[in-house]
């Protein structure tokens, strides 16, 4: 039985994880979460028993003192409850840790109970894979799910795939099993700058999550930091012809098969990011359906109406 003591009673919670390792190239998925923990001050409520899942031989722990006495800090799972402002809050219970060498059914299922006890409505799981993808271009980012009806409700792909999976897909599954809707976002990330960080993978994430919770996300300095690494990956490129042509193979591939997409669709998400970060909030259902009206021929802009006045 779980025991949750001192944590106060949620608004329409949401439980977003992310685990360091197989299913986090580039880093680009445990960052995500570190940075929403960050930013909103997240307090630890919770942590799994690192003996439990963890083989210490591969996850080592770390010794570090603390006004001259050592102390150590084990791989594992922590939980932390962040309480999201606005118009309609609501709270996120992030999980941020290392993807189990061992019981991984057992780990899925302490999870679950934790989000029963919380009263999880939504799980988000955080993932990022290598691609064939060039990092000039938007990072892709998919959403699955193994539950047909939200899929169609939340604009997702159904999953098909089959082969190899890591603790993302198995975390999925379980909530599937239990009856706790679940989603994956997955952020290709170029296979040939794979090392972390990845903040404009990460930015994404974030993007694609604000998008699918309806929250405002502060990105702090994401931003810039992914204009300065896609720069810094630029220069390399640039000092390689291999390289460079490659990158530029990538691209024609990418371009050409986005090409049919490049859809309303895709203006009005970006337009409703806009107008959320402009007011901060989103805006109303009836207007997410009716496409914003072209100004008038010879109207001014309000700024240069008040300039003049």
């Amino acid at each position: 039985m779980i025991e949750l003591e001192g944590v106060p009673e949620l608004i329409d919670p949401v439980m977003v994880a992310a685990f360091e390792g197989w299913n986090d190239a580039g880093d680009a998925a445990s960052t995500a979460v570190a940075h929403l923990d960050r930013e909103w001050k997240g307090e630890v409520f919770a942590a799994l028993d690192a003996e439990d899942y963890y083989d210490f031989q591969v996850n080592r722990p770390t010794v570090w003192m603390d006004d001259g006495v050592r102390k150590i800090t084990w791989p594992t799972t922590r939980l932390s409850v962040v309480r999201v402002g606005g118009e309609k809050p609501r709270d996120l219970v992030l999980v941020r840790g290392i993807e189990p060498s061992m019981r991984w059914r057992s780990f899925c299922n302490e999870l679950l109970g934790f989000a029963h006890e919380l009263g999880v409505e939504l799980v988000v799981i955080l993932g990022a894979l290598l691609g064939d993808t060039p990092h000039t271009r938007p990072v892709p980012i998919s959403g699955t799910t193994s539950d047909a009806d939200l899929a169609r409700r939340m604009d997702l792909e159904e999953t098909k795939y089959e082969g190899p999976t890591g603790i993302v897909g198995v975390l999925q599954e379980a909530c599937t099993h239990a009856g706790v809707p679940a989603v994956s976002l997955w952020a290709a990330v170029p296979h040939y700058v794979s090392q972390p960080p990845n903040p404009k993978a990460t930015l994404a994430l974030l993007n694609r999550l604000e998008d699918l919770i309806e929250v405002r996300i502060p990105l702090g300095e994401l931003p810039e930091d992914a204009r300065a690494w896609q720069v810094g990956v630029d220069q390399l490129a640039a000092e390689d012809s291999e390289v460079a042509e490659y990158v530029q193979t990538l691209e024609e591939a990418r371009d050409t098969a986005e090409l049919p997409e490049a859809s309303g669709e895709a203006i009005a998400r970006e337009f409703e990011r806009y107008l959320r970060r402009r007011d901060g909030g989103g805006p109303s259902a009836e207007d997410r359906t009716r496409p914003p009206m072209p100004p008038k021929p010879g109207a001014k802009d309000e700024d240069e109406d008040s300039s003049e006045d």
